[in-house]
């Protein structure tokens, strides 16, 4: 446990940016499943609405994973690999007709 002031103050800043962190790579997760679930209603109904909600859902999950690699929650090359991974999925979904 700690004994000064400062690293009180260190242990409480990290709890709170623990739960931060936690909270976006939980988002990120959620938005990447709903990106893969709408591109598989897409499979089995291929339309206009459908694709559009999947494009919509893939721009949300990349820009959330952008604002995660920009303030540190995801190193830079996870969140290439993620965006990586989603867009070959959804790129072979629109793809196959």
């Amino acid at each position: 446990m700690a004994n000064n002031k400062s690293a009180k103050k260190r242990i409480q800043i990290a709890e709170r940016n623990r739960l931060i962190n936690k909270s976006y790579k939980s988002t990120v997760k959620t938005l990447t499943k709903k990106t893969l679930e709408n591109c598989e209603k897409y499979k089995k109904d291929p339309n206009e609405d459908n694709e559009n909600l999947v494009k919509t859902s893939l721009n949300k999950t990349f820009s959330l994973i952008d604002k995660a690699v920009k303030k540190n929650v995801l190193h830079k090359n996870n969140g290439a690999n993620r965006k990586s991974k989603i867009n070959n999925f959804v790129k072979i979904t629109l793809t196959k007709k």
